[in-house]
């Protein structure tokens, strides 16, 4: 209790700072495209009715793709790293495709799936999969071998093997992809929403931008700057809940 009581506390701290920064800046600058942050939580609170849909629907796109690509990923990352085979056939295309800027294919990917959420996701869901294939398969080829005869010798077959042994020892890694992912799947996901979009916050923000309702939109970006934080707090709960041996004191 005396911990998350501590951790709320630097938590807004935190915001604080951000907000003195934000208001510093947006007095010095003097400019009606950045108006301080009491205006734009006001409009974040009277706006919020048009708002939440937006939110929501920006939510579920993030969330469907990280979860798509995560259980796609992990497990081929880990069977990768375990078998030497799969991963002199597999992995060299992986590379060949990983530095492919995935946002370029977005054209592309209109022309196939049209123009609605199936595209959004799709796009977001290749680029995660990606960034946790990478990390989780140089996870699983870093257990020590001993880890796993040592298991061995106990009589372990291979899904105890996984379940005991390969599985445990990436997870933290995994969820720090999940967490690197998340970062880069907000962002592909603002641009996808302002290309042919009718909803989610990317659209909100631009929608206010052409209409130079400039608190308007900066209400979007802290509402997206919070759908972020949301995402981030959920990951690091998964790894206190998930991965407890690794905030043993």
């Amino acid at each position: 209790m005396r911990a998350s009581v501590r951790r709320l506390g630097t938590h807004l701290l935190a915001v604080g700072w951000v907000l003195l920064a934000w208001a510093i800046v947006a007095f010095f600058a003097a400019n009606p495209a950045l108006p301080g942050p009491v205006p734009c939580m006001i409009h974040l609170v009277t706006s919020l009715e048009v708002l939440w849909p937006h939110f929501w629907v920006s939510l579920y796109r993030v969330v469907l793709s990280l979860c798509l690509g995560l259980v796609t990923a992990a497990p081929l990352g880990l069977l990768l790293g375990r078998c030497e085979l799969l991963d002199r056939l597999f992995t060299p295309a992986a590379y060949l495709v990983y530095p492919v800027p995935k946002i370029a294919l977005l054209p592309v990917i209109f022309l196939l799936f049209g123009i609605g959420d199936a595209t959004r996701i799709f796009l977001i869901t290749i680029i995660v999969f990606f960034q946790i294939l990478v990390t989780t398969r140089d996870a699983s080829r870093a257990i020590p071998q001993h880890s796993i005869l040592s298991v061995l010798s106990l009589g372990a077959g291979a899904w105890q093997i996984l379940r005991h042994v390969i599985f445990p020892a990436c997870l933290p890694k995994i969820l720090t992809a999940l967490r690197i992912s998340l970062g880069t799947a907000v962002s592909v996901l603002f641009f996808s929403e302002t290309v042919a979009g009718t909803s989610g916050l990317g659209y909100f923000i631009l929608d206010a931008l052409y209409r130079s309702e400039y608190a308007r939109m900066l209400a979007g970006i802290v509402a997206m700057s919070l759908l972020g934080l949301f995402l981030y707090g959920v990951i690091d709960w998964l790894e206190r809940r998930l991965c407890s041996w690794q905030f043993v004191a």
